[in-house]
């Protein structure tokens, strides 16, 4: 069978810059593709979307990408080649690195002698890498082929390469990776302070139990502070709450935004997955939706070579290239093949509200440029499953409604949810993206953001996901949380001098309270339960070192704190959506007390497992509310009074 390479070498002369080009537009209405009314529609579009012109044509219905490509071909004089029957020489990749042909679209295809022919959807970008290629290089020559193909070929040729850099992106000095090395000397520490107090608690339980319940209750103090605070600031600071975002910028053409979701094990996910993303309101030529899954999952990728994907939503794999197999280290491969200034995550079971990236959009354009990342706010759709997700529901009203609008009024560090969050994405790359060894990827990153003086806003569009409302599930995915909180909390303790003078003292104590407090009160919260027998005249260690003042001081404390609780949770869930969770507020510090065995597993799977990735499957529970209304502000204590 013949090459058809060894047949277009010739017929390839480099474009003549000096001959006018027709546009595409015109090339589309000789050939019958496109009428004069069409090519208008997609020009006015153009003129408010940050889209090239052939892109809209074919999210609009107008033309076929074949039709758009034969066009691109005519216009400048080029080839259309199919790769699949054609594919690209083996080694050519190496030229240049990968993110470089990845961010052009441009893949070399064969080299002769001095001449290298590339292939690319668009011929212009071309002209970008030309001064980058080696010097061996003298003549570049263009052939024309999908851009599906285009990344299909750049996966295949730098796949491997490309997944070990996902691993190593974050500066070692903001990373746990080495902690895989057991001779980390921080590692060391840790641990070895860790086995002295087990050591010492052996060998002296009684002053042991004293000693850990004046840590138990300094640990408390911090954190009912702060939830004390921001609960009253966001209480009495509604009056100062900023303007509503217009959902459209008048004055600025709208990005285009590339959204990844990380699939893994999901069976039961897909297709509700992609009804839920069709009612997002965002032009389709601008949306740019990536599913990643790993390589080796079969499950998943099997149920999406039976789906139809629309357009604008595509599916890409991560090598397997060891055994780590994590959900940010998914996310820093597909941020390489994503084409969006702005890169957002959504998670499998998400139902974000149908005008979030517009609102994301419009305060992008009007925020300013420390502001690096935007979190929307999380609420679930299955609250009257059971018990737990009642409670669940209620954890996260409290948090997201309440507790962090606060934070953010107090100028404190917001740690970032796992999901609808968008980024810029030239200050997510200068970060390194994320943390591919910590399993809170987004806390951590959330305090990397803000050690390099970024900022972080929260937005008033809703994204609905699924609670998870099975115990031992619960416990799991709770363990992951709080392991990753205590892996982010010691990562950015290695110098606690540059973070004070990064942070300043009072963001640095909002870190210590949020991180280390929340998992110390879960740790220790069994040594606190035991001072209620005091109250009751029961002998405690505590007793015969502490005046009853100071006990009566204490258990008053913890009374705060959980009364501090109720009102929090009460406060999130007291619009008229979730008004019927009120009752179930009271059994809340019973669903609090499940968090010590994830709590305990948390810390041993720290000694043992750091990287380990408990995952949490979706699909368990049906939605019992609708997830497509219109977004709440986070600030305001009623939220769903406006329809959320």
């Amino acid at each position: 069978m013949s090459d058809p390479r060894l047949r277009l070498h010739a017929p390839l002369p480099a474009r003549r810059d000096s001959v006018p080009r027709r546009p595409i537009g015109r090339h589309l209405i000789e050939q019958s593709v496109l009428t004069p009314r069409g090519l208008l529609h997609a020009l006015l579009l153009q003129h408010d979307w940050d889209a090239p012109l052939g892109e809209i044509l074919v999210a609009e219905g107008l033309a076929t990408e074949a039709q758009v490509l034969e066009a691109v071909a005519r216009q400048s004089g080029l080839h259309v080649v199919d790769l699949d029957e054609a594919p690209p020489a083996v080694g050519l990749t190496d030229l240049l690195p990968a993110p470089v042909w990845l961010r052009h679209r441009i893949i070399p295809w064969m080299q002769m002698g001095q001449t290298l022919v590339v292939a690319t959807p668009w011929p212009d970008e071309v002209n970008r890498i030309r001064e980058m290629l080696p010097d061996s290089i003298d003549t570049v020559l263009t052939i024309v082929v999908s851009e599906a193909q285009v990344m299909a070929g750049l996966a295949q040729a730098c796949g491997s390469d490309l997944a070990k850099r996902a691993e190593t992106r974050v500066d070692t000095q903001y990373s746990c990776r080495t902690w895989a090395d057991r001779r980390d000397p921080f590692f060391y520490r840790t641990f070895a302070v860790l086995g002295t107090l087990l050591m010492v608690v052996g060998a002296f339980p009684a002053f042991a139990l004293q000693v850990v319940c004046v840590l138990a209750m300094l640990t408390l103090i911090p954190v009912v502070a702060l939830k004390l605070t921001a609960f009253f600031g966001q209480l009495f600071g509604r009056m100062h709450d900023p303007p509503p975002i217009n959902t459209q910028p008048s004055d600025t053409r709208l990005p285009r935004i590339s959204v990844i979701v990380p699939l893994f094990h999901e069976t039961e996910i897909a297709d509700a997955l992609i009804q839920r993303l069709r009612r997002v309101q965002y032009p389709k030529a601008l949306l740019d939706v990536v599913l990643v899954l790993e390589e080796k999952d079969e499950v998943t990728r099997a149920t999406l070579e039976d789906t139809d994907l629309p357009h604008w939503m595509r599916a890409i794999s991560v090598p397997d290239s060891g055994p780590l197999t994590t959900k940010p280290r998914a996310l820093n491969y597909a941020l390489e093949f994503c084409r969006g200034d702005i890169i957002g995550v959504w998670d499998a079971e998400d139902a974000p509200a149908p005008a979030q990236l517009h609102q994301v959009a419009a305060r992008f354009a009007e925020a300013p440029s420390d502001v690096a990342c935007l979190q929307g706010v999380l609420d679930y759709y299955n609250p009257r499953s059971n018990w737990l997700s009642r409670c669940f529901t209620i954890e996260y009203a409290g948090w997201w409604r309440v507790l962090l609008p606060g934070v953010q009024r107090l100028g404190m560090v917001l740690p970032l949810g796992g999901t609808t969050l968008f980024f810029r994405r030239d200050i997510l790359e200068s970060l390194g993206a994320w943390d591919a060894h910590n399993v809170t990827e987004d806390a951590d990153l959330g305090i990397r953001l803000a050690r390099e003086g970024y900022r972080t806003e929260l937005i008033a569009s809703v994204t609905h996901e699924e609670a998870n409302c099975r115990l031992l599930p619960w416990i799991k995915q709770r363990s992951r949380w709080l392991k990753g909180f205590l892996v982010t909390w010691l990562v950015h303790m290695r110098r606690p001098v540059l973070l004070l003078s990064q942070l300043g003292w009072w963001r640095v104590l909002g870190i210590h309270a949020l991180m280390a407090g929340t998992v110390a009160q879960f740790v220790l919260a069994p040594v606190l339960w035991t001072l209620w027998v005091i109250p009751l005249g029961l002998p405690h260690p505590l007793a015969d070192v502490a005046g009853s003042w100071l006990i009566w001081a204490l258990c008053g404390l913890c009374v705060l704190g959980e009364l501090g609780n109720l009102a929090i949770g009460a406060t999130g869930v007291s619009g008229r959506a979730h008004r019927f969770l009120l009752p179930w507020v009271i059994t809340m510090p019973i669903y609090f007390s499940l968090g010590t065995a994830a709590a305990a597993k948390a810390i041993w799977e720290l000694a043992i497992c750091p990287y380990f990735w408990d995952k949490t499957q979706h699909g368990i529970a049906a939605p019992d509310i609708a997830c497509d209304l219109k977004a709440a502000r986070p600030f305001d204590p009623h939220p769903d009074e406006d329809g959320s």
